[in-house]
């Protein structure tokens, strides 16, 4: 509004998206590291990690980045802990990773936490019957 010429309104336009485009690299790039560093913790579930790399891949996609779900795959190979190292294992040998998808993945992934997860559990009431049977013994 304050400008008198086209050209000064203009240079003034070109000078605010210039900004904002810059500013939008940078952001894509805060992001890009943010999904390179992003590694599951031992205390996190599959879910968990996963909510945390979508909020990321969905930021990104929010500003125009190209992320295919390939990446998203081999990524999660990469940064899970080594308790999934045998599942991963199998994947790899039953299956081409490119192919797979990232819904079977993460399905997959999620059953075998819950496997050990039941286990753990059963693991648990069993020693605590034990301890349970043998003080009651020894009444």
């Amino acid at each position: 509004m304050t400008c008198e010429t086209g050209k000064e309104a203009w240079d003034k336009l070109k000078e605010l998206y210039e900004g904002n485009a810059r500013i939008k690299r940078m952001q894509i790039l805060n992001l890009k590291r943010d999904f390179e560093t992003l590694a599951m913790k031992e205390k996190d579930t599959i879910q968990d990690y996963y909510d945390n790399l979508m909020g990321v891949i969905n930021k990104m996609r929010l500003m125009g980045e190209d992320v295919p779900d390939s990446k998203i795959v081999e990524k999660l190979f990469v940064s899970l802990p080594e308790r999934f190292e045998s599942k991963l294992s199998s994947l790899e040998d039953s299956k081409d990773i490119s192919e797979l998808s990232l819904s079977k993945l993460i399905n997959s992934l999620q059953a075998q936490e819950q496997r050990r997860a039941m286990r753990n559990k059963e693991t648990e009431n069993a020693v605590e019957g034990a301890f349970l049977a043998k003080t009651q013994k020894q009444k």
